[in-house]
């Protein structure tokens, strides 16, 4: 009769796990402090809500909500590998060079012109974009306002605001001057992008008669998608009876719509802009309202934001409608913008910069090898939580001091992820922690 082989012990689950930890999870032998994460900052906002739950394991978030590198606190300065903005702050060369540690940038959007990205390519700095983000909803704002246009809806809704009585004919043609049938009209684009695209199917249904310039696509997009398209801007501004703007803004095309361009267009055309502010000069704007020469205008992005109507070129200018750079706004395309950039950091970190990043708008500008040494392929099962401790240094204390100005009493609850509020001068943060930590500072008071 056989003898049974004696069963060999189990291996206890801790040891199965410990080398598939991530390092922050894992402690030291001897019960030492355990490794600091990869500081990521958010520069221009403080709702850390859907960045935490895919950033937590592997780095930690703080917040500044600053509007200007004159107020992001030194640590972030100093530390910040990470970080992510809005459009409410402005990197220049002179900004980026504050940032000691600063390897990657993504902008929570598509345009990037608030971002330097030459200088952040030479000072090694890769930034990133989400340019699929919002192109449903900016390409149905855009409908919505060239509607109001056509048909005066928002100047109706005002007029029985304001109490005002329409109860004729007479006095429904006044207050509707200028109310025009659609179909038939034409409908130029500048840019025929993702949301100049779906810009131009949403409106052939209206009965719009489509065309559109942009000297960047390949000949026979416009007989994929059944619309016309004119070689020169002078063309498509002569040759439409409203013209909405959907490019980039840049060196190039800033006041593309000036004093001169106006004049080449139809006498009483639609103006629509939900790109980029600087896109128009608002001062030519103003008078071409106030002249007639363009009927009305609908612009959802300004030369200065926040717009207001209380100052500014156009304060007085007539038939324009405004919204506060709002199209690309629902709480679908909100979270799919924050998680989409928050996954470009957390690529970063557990990855290789540029290679790993998804939609890098500087590798052309990116010195070789700028102060990303290479590291050795992770572990299948580390999800390259190896190669970020390899790439940022050594093991560091876990509890740092976080010198920090007094609390504030009117701290905003904004439903973040365990976010801990501001602290005070001796406060001691856990950088290990599951929270977003407040880092904001008065220092441009003081300047």
């Amino acid at each position: 009769m056989e003898k049974k082989k004696p069963k060999r012990p189990r291996m206890s689950v801790d040891r199965i796990v410990e080398g598939i930890r991530h390092p922050a999870q894992t402690a030291v032998a001897g019960g030492n402090p355990l490794p600091a994460r990869p500081l990521v900052a958010l520069l221009d906002g403080r709702d850390c809500s859907v960045e935490m739950p895919i950033l937590k394991d592997v780095a930690t978030v703080a917040f500044c909500d600053a509007q200007s590198t004159h107020e992001i606190h030194d640590k972030v300065l100093n530390e910040a590998v990470g970080a992510m903005m809005y459009h409410a702050i402005t990197l220049t060369r002179e900004d980026l060079e504050k940032f000691k540690a600063l390897r990657i940038i993504v902008r929570i959007g598509v345009g990037y012109d608030n971002i330097d990205i030459k200088a952040a390519g030479e000072l090694g700095v890769a930034v990133c974009n989400v340019p699929g983000f919002a192109v449903e909803e900016v390409a149905d704002s855009t409908i919505s306002l060239i509607l109001n246009l056509y048909r005066r809806t928002h100047w109706y809704a005002e007029m029985v605001k304001q109490g005002k009585k329409l109860t004729g004919c007479e006095q429904i043609a006044e207050g509707g001057t200028g109310a025009t049938r659609i179909r038939g009209e034409a409908l130029g684009i500048i840019g025929l992008g993702r949301i100049g695209t779906a810009v131009a199917q949403r409106a052939k249904v209206f009965g719009f008669n489509i065309l559109f310039y942009d000297p960047y696509l390949p000949d026979g997009v416009e007989k994929s998608l059944g619309i016309t398209r004119v070689y020169t801007l002078q063309d498509l501004l002569f040759q439409s009876d409203c013209v909405t703007l959907h490019c980039t803004l840049n060196e190039h095309n800033h006041h593309l719509i000036n004093e001169f361009t106006i004049k080449q267009m139809r006498q009483g055309a639609f103006l629509v802009n939900t790109a980029r502010g600087g896109l128009i000069d608002e001062n030519a704007l103003a008078k071409a309202l106030e002249e007639g020469r363009i009927r009305a205008a609908a612009l959802d992005v300004h030369e200065t934001e926040p717009f207001s109507y209380s100052s500014g070129p156009l304060k007085n200018a007539p038939n324009l409608l405004c919204t506060p750079h709002s199209a690309w706004f629902s709480e679908q395309s909100n979270n799919e913008v924050r998680e989409s950039a928050a996954g470009e950091i957390r690529r970063a970190i557990t990855g290789r910069i540029p290679h790993s990043l998804r939609n890098c708008v500087n590798k052309e500008y990116l010195m070789p090898g700028s102060n990303w040494p290479e590291a050795p392929p992770p572990h299948p099962e580390l999800n390259g939580s190896a190669v970020a401790a390899y790439r940022y240094g050594p093991p560091q204390a876990t509890h740092v001091v976080v010198p920090q100005p007094a609390p504030q009493t009117s701290a905003e609850n904004h439903t973040i992820v365990s976010q801990v509020p501001l602290l005070s001068a001796s406060a001691v943060v856990n950088m290990n922690s599951e929270t977003a930590m407040s880092i904001t500072t008065s220092k441009a008071e003081g300047d």
